[in-house]
């Protein structure tokens, strides 16, 4: 772990305590002038921040970071509830894509975002690859259908759905598995993950809202993940061992615009627990 480095400006510290209540681990208090987070207890602490970001007056530092370089959580500065339930209930699974690469700073600038969304422990252990352009699209497309291909002469029987898309593409080459996507983020846990898994399907959501939000267009890629199930080579192009875990999402700029949301109330199945 990162020495803890925890600093208080005693010039701007109103003693509220603010820090102390909301530690998780409870390794910070307050006997004297200002709080205090004792260097012994520094492995019990998650490095969750949470001291620096509830600390009203910016009087907190931790791990050399500086309250003035946080985004200040002022109000109206998140979405509201009926935008964020817009959002959630507008965003479609985009199969239809401009024939265009995504600048690279905004991709970027998406990851730096998505380090933000919660894991188990807060771990943190998650890797995020990207497939850069459409031409390197184009080449994973390609080894797939291959790697398919392969497989089916050795007897292997795909769904239909898959050789449908094998058919497509020798033939007029149609793109059924990636729907000329020009990127794709593939999500991979580490060895310090808890909850890897979850974890990764956790990123993937916060990305989609995240992408969909800054106007593009993001479609869940299963497909790739059922072909790495049963064709062996899949996980080595992605840079992963040959039993690692991983999802995946297309994205890019869309083809489309969807001018309403659906109706999907009745599909909540709600139940009350009442303890008693």
């Amino acid at each position: 772990m990162e020495k803890l480095n925890f600093r208080v400006d005693a010039e701007k510290c109103t003693q509220c305590d603010a820090c102390v209540k909301d530690c998780p681990s409870g390794i910070i208090h307050r006997e004297g002038t200002v709080p205090e987070a004792a260097e012994p207890a520094e492995g019990a602490c998650l490095e969750c921040q949470h001291c620096l970001a509830v600390c009203p007056v910016g009087a907190i530092s931790v791990f050399g970071l500086k309250p003035e370089n946080s985004l200040p959580l002022l109000d109206g500065a998140t979405p509201s509830y009926q935008q964020m339930k817009t959002l959630v209930r507008g965003r479609r699974s985009v199969r239809q894509f401009c024939d265009e690469d995504l600048p690279p700073t905004l991709i970027e600038g998406l990851l730096v975002d998505l380090a933000h969304a919660p894991t188990g422990c807060n771990a943190r252990d998650l890797t995020f690859s990207i497939v850069p352009n459409r031409k390197a699209m184009g080449t994973l497309l390609e080894k797939v259908i291959t790697a398919i291909e392969t497989k089916q002469k050795s007897g292997t029987v795909f769904d239909e759905f898959i050789t449908d898309a094998v058919t497509a593409y020798r033939n007029g080459g149609s793109d059924a598995l990636f729907r000329g996507a020009p990127h794709l983020l593939i999500v991979s846990p580490g060895a310090q993950e808890v909850c890897g898994h979850e974890d990764t399907v956790l990123a993937l959501a916060y990305f989609e809202l995240l992408a969909q939000s800054a106007n593009l267009g993001t479609t869940w890629c299963g497909v790739i993940k059922f072909v790495a199930d049963v064709v062996p080579g899949i996980r080595e192009l992605f840079d992963l061992a040959p039993d690692a875990y991983f999802y995946a999402m297309m994205f890019g700029k869309p083809a489309v615009r969807y001018a309403r949301t659906v109706q999907r109330d009745s599909a909540a199945q709600i139940r009350r627990i009442d303890i008693a």
